[in-house]
């Protein structure tokens, strides 16, 4: 099976996480953390910043790495390094997602989240919540 490495944003204010909904693909319409793919020879730091760029026109600050969590899909599997990141600039466009959200302790689990980034969620009510 094809191994694909991927980054995520786990974009955090004032306590509440930034959530993108997919607006193509087999899993069109379920929320994600946004991000892509690491290109050949990319750090994942560099991706993340150009994934952020292409999908919101938007800059982010990179702090911690969260967490890194594999998942087999049917056509492949995919190793994701989230990082816990804040936005530089207010201004977001969404160019690849239908839609986006700030959700709080309460409100994360209230959308149909990607099967990849459902442990990510648990963990993120554990430690940013706790």
């Amino acid at each position: 099976m094809k191994t694909i490495n991927v980054v995520a944003a786990i974009i955090v204010k004032d306590g509440k996480v930034f959530a993108t909904q997919r607006g193509y693909g087999d899993y069109k319409d379920w929320w994600e953390f946004p991000g892509g793919k690491i290109e050949q020879g990319e750090a994942a730091e560099d991706a993340l910043r150009r994934e952020i760029r292409e999908e919101l026109r938007a800059e982010i600050e990179i702090g911690a790495l969260f967490c890194t969590v594999e998942y087999d899909y049917p056509k492949f599997h995919m190793i994701m390094s989230c990082y816990l990141c804040e936005l530089i600039s207010e201004d977001v466009q969404l160019v690849e997602h239908e839609a986006a959200k700030w959700l709080d302790k309460d409100s994360l689990s209230s959308v149909k989240w990607l099967p990849s980034d459902i442990e990510i969620v648990e963990k993120l009510k554990e430690e940013l919540y706790g």
